[in-house]
């Protein structure tokens, strides 16, 4: 919910905001100083809490008080906001200018006709999109809904789970490593409690949080000990807290409210602005020299504007919005069938563009169905005292459970209560990659640490086997890392079991009590791989996509796991090997590498970082607490549902289940999506630019307009509604086996291209009414017949200037041959044939043709646009062909 804001929000912007607001405190802001000079108990006091936690009468009147736990940007707007919001948009701003520059200069009924079909221009644009986006955007919404993040609460006397959306003010809350900090809180108690700020600081090392009172005196109010805030993430230790603000109420609600209007624009929304502002260029263009050309030829300048204005909106692609907006939607509902959630709508674009997808192993290439198979001693002989110990180890500790201790814990028969209880605990880091518990346990104080193999052997001076204890020197070390390495090769996951003696005086335990241990033994887990595995790394790489695995696990088991599922594994890279690389040096490790093991989460972040530079768009996929860091990074951030809360949070895409196969089928409909709307964008360009190509050059030789402002608006209207069925349009194979990106340039040249090809049948069609069907002789004839022949000649282009642009979506629509190779889908054909009929039926319509100025046509004259139409997408076909193996990209 909070990382989703600051997804949309540029987090420089977000810092700056955040740095301006440090100096000032708001009224809610000083309440939370004011309760963390206090004791917790006198803070519980304070806030009308009593020691079972809020009961259901006082969330239920403090949530009528307060309201939801949201911030401003997850609000929904209302339905005229709504509209103002899509009227601002730049393309309906200048139909609204159009409309009302012909409002002004209106002088004749067609005048005002042309006015009022600017005006549906904008009816349709916005209303009839926004009816179309809302009923999208909702259905996306309830996807959304069922990728929710949850937070642990003490009401009532006990422990339960609520969405974050529905903590009130009063709440107490459990936090532990993987959670996200729902709101402003004043910690009651902690243990080694380590959260990160870098969303709201920039500062990237973690902080340690206490429960005791502060004097907040000269400290600003992030830097107070006892306080939490919403938009951070706990990476260690446990913790309790009592909720003080939430929503806008917050430091980061108040900084994400000021910064509502200011989002991070995607690679996918700079593409759409660059084509908005690409046909923008060209309408300024097209429609001043149409205007100039007109007023010096003619002497009306009054008509003259209105022509060049009916240029304007010939050039305008109004329709753009609405056709992205229901892609992205349906494509995000297609995704849902596929177990696919977005988050972000935007991001489709980046998913289906994706060329190298980073991921861990564990889940993704394995079954993520950890079974421990063996406990064993440092000679590799089943040891009880082992399992015992893990066990222990697995029960008591507070902090986020993973699959292994899952796995430990299933060993019900062990009884630890029964002959132990816990006296401490010290939580587990990224950086020590272990976790201690203290238990009373046979007349001792017994600190029991599991972890990384490596990592334990740091702080073991000795080991046990059976009931001796051995010095451990060098040599010996070697040796039982053999053990060790033995079982990595098999493809077993290896931890550590380490222990340390203490009296039963000493009550509390730190880190640096890890140390001079006994080595126990080890426990070791089979993580099988998925049969699906090697085929959907098969199916990514033929679909263009590299995938590398980025893991935090051993060489060793890493190796033999890839191996298993057909991945090339000619080197293994560790995170020793990338200390001391410079920038250049990771690029082309990262580019020629595919498999990292023993990496932290920041050489994560630096392997995506690196790819990204050398051209690269990269997905990740992760479901830990270390995986943040790269999910936020990475151009598409992917997580599952069964993540830690951080990770959701954190990802665009959300999988509902844990599988490769999976996110390829999300990928490949990411680029039917993107297909469908280049389509629009390439059709609309072409089609568009030529026919105002033709407009521009019939006017310089042309004794009368070609044709008239509101024919040209017409023609303009039927051809958008034309496109409504592009959304549902299929696209071709071939088009989804390479990843999709913007290209601005290609575009442009596209339309250079591929638009005048159809200003040469505008031109024949020109000839054809002018000298067969004797329009030139206008000038020679009585005022009436010439009038007529003016008519018969608008009639002819604008009969023929529909059906071609129209037409052209199904030749453009494919790389292949149209109609034979590739048809659309029934409504986009239906919607093509639609517009057509109306266009053709407009000239025998009495009060339709005497309003617009159009004439029946003659009988031959079909016979001539048949062959002109035939002729148009042969030679579209051939241009397109060219284009496409000339320059090489879509």
């Amino acid at each position: 919910m909070f990382w989703s804001v600051l997804g949309k929000i540029h987090p420089t912007v977000f810092l700056r905001e955040a740095q301006a607001s440090a100096a000032t405190v708001s009224e809610h802001e000083q309440r939370l100083a004011e309760l963390c000079r206090v004791s917790p108990e006198e803070a519980l006091r304070q806030l009308g809490v009593g020691d079972a936690g809020l009961t259901e009468e006082q969330v239920e009147e403090r949530r009528g008080e307060f309201g939801a736990n949201e911030l401003a940007g997850k609000r929904q707007a209302g339905v005229l906001r709504e509209l103002w919001t899509r009227c601002k948009n730049p393309l309906v701003i200048q139909l609204a200018v159009i409309c009302v520059i012909s409002l002004w200069q209106a002088a004749a009924p067609a005048d005002y006709a042309a006015a009022a079909l600017v005006g549906a221009m904008i009816f349709f644009s916005v209303v009839l999109a926004y009816l179309q986006e809302h009923r999208s955007s909702r259905a996306v919404e309830k996807l959304q809904a069922m990728v929710h993040t949850n937070c642990e609460v003490w009401r009532d006397g006990r422990e339960s789970e609520v969405p974050m959306a529905e903590i009130v003010p009063g709440d107490v809350v459990v936090l532990h490593a993987g959670a996200i900090i729902p709101a402003d809180l004043r910690l009651l108690s902690a243990k080694d409690f380590f959260v990160s700020q870098s969303s709201l600081t920039g500062e990237s090392m973690p902080v340690e949080k206490t429960a005791a009172d502060s004097d907040v005196t000269g400290r600003g109010l992030i830097e107070l000990p006892n306080a939490c805030f919403q938009g951070s993430n706990v990476l260690s230790g446990t913790a309790r807290g009592v909720v003080v603000n939430t929503g806008v109420r917050t430091h980061f609600g108040a900084i994400s409210a000021k910064l509502s209007g200011q989002r991070v624009r995607t690679s996918f929304d700079r593409g759409i602005a660059g084509f908005t502002w690409l046909m923008i260029r060209f309408m300024v263009v097209m429609a001043l020299a149409v205007f100039l050309v007109l007023g010096l030829r003619n002497g009306n300048w009054t008509q003259a504007l209105l022509c060049a204005l009916a240029i304007a909106v010939g050039l305008t692609p109004e329709m753009l919005p609405m056709i992205v907006t229901v892609n992205l939607a349906k494509g995000a509902l297609a995704m849902s069938r596929k177990k696919v959630i977005i988050k972000r709508l935007n991001s489709i674009q980046n998913f289906g563009a994706i060329d190298t997808l980073c991921t861990d192993k564990t889940g993704t290439l394995t079954q993520d169905r950890v079974i421990l198979e063996k406990h064993v001693d440092v000679t590799n002989r089943d040891s009880d005292d082992v399992l015992r110990y893990a066990y222990m180890n697995s029960y008591y500790q507070t902090g986020l459970r993973n699959l292994l201790d899952r796995s430990i814990l299933s060993h019900t028969d062990l009884d630890v209560e029964r002959n132990c209880r816990k006296v401490d605990e010290i939580p587990f880091d990224f950086q020590r990659k272990r976790m201690s518990v203290v238990v009373d346990y046979e007349g001792d104080h017994v600190l029991i640490c599991k972890g990384a193999v490596e990592d334990i052997y740091k702080t073991c001076t000795h080991y046990q086997i059976d009931d001796e204890i051995h010095l451990m020197i060098d040599m010996i070390k070697n040796d039982l890392l053999e053990e060790y390495e033995e079982l990595s090769k098999d493809g077993y996951r290896v931890l550590a079991i380490a222990y340390r003696e203490f009296s039963r005086e000493r009550q509390t335990f730190t880190v640096s009590d890890e140390a001079e241990m006994t080595l126990l033994g080890y426990i070791a887990f089979l993580d099988p791989p998925k049969d699906s595995s090697a085929r959907a790394i098969a199916s990514l790489k033929k679909a263009g996509v590299v995938t590398k695995i980025l893991t935090g696990d051993n060489a060793l088991v890493t190796r033999k796991i890839c191996k298993d599922v057909g991945l090339a594994v000619n080197e293994v890279i560790t995170g020793d090997q990338l200390l001391g690389l410079d920038e250049e040096q990771l690029g082309e490790l990262a580019e020629r590498q595919n498999i990292f093991a023993r990496l932290s989460p920041s050489q994560k972040e630096s392997i995506i970082v690196a790819l990204q530079k050398r051209g690269h768009v990269v997905g990740y996929l992760g479901d830990g607490i270390n995986d943040a860091p790269s999910m936020r990074v990475a151009d598409v951030g992917i997580s599952v549902d069964t993540a830690v809360d951080v990770a959701k949070e954190s990802a665009d895409v959300v999988l509902l289940e844990k599988s490769l196969l999976v996110l390829e089928d999300g990928i490949i409909e990411g680029r039917r999506v993107f297909g469908n709307i280049i389509k629009y964008i390439r059709m609309s360009a072409s089609s568009n630019f030529g026919n105002m190509f033709s407009m521009l050059g019939a006017s310089l030789w042309l004794p009368f307009l070609p044709m008239l402002p509101v024919q040209i608006l017409l023609n303009n209207l039927l051809y958008d509604f034309s496109q409504i069925g592009i959304p549902s349009d299929k696209v071709d194979d071939d088009y989804l086996l390479t990843p999709r990106k913007w290209n601005i340039a290609s575009i442009r040249r596209f339309m250079v291209w591929v638009g005048p090809a159809s200003s040469i049948f505008d031109y024949a069609t020109f000839f054809l009414m002018l000298y067969f069907f004797n329009c030139a002789l206008f000038k020679t004839l009585s005022a009436g017949d010439g009038a007529y022949y003016e008519k018969l000649f608008h009639t002819g282009w604008f009969v023929e200037s529909i059906i071609t642009q129209t037409l052209i979506v199904h030749v453009i629509r494919t790389r292949k041959i149209p109609f034979l190779q590739s048809l659309a889908s029934p409504t986009l054909i239906f919607t093509t044939l639609a517009a057509i009929a109306a266009g053709c039926a407009a000239p025998y319509l009495p009060s339709v043709a005497n309003f617009l100025g159009l004439v029946p046509l003659p009988g031959t004259y079909w016979i001539w646009i048949a062959g002109f139409v035939l002729a148009y997408v042969i030679l579209t076909h051939l241009v397109k062909t060219w284009f496409f193996k000339k320059y090489g990209v879509d």
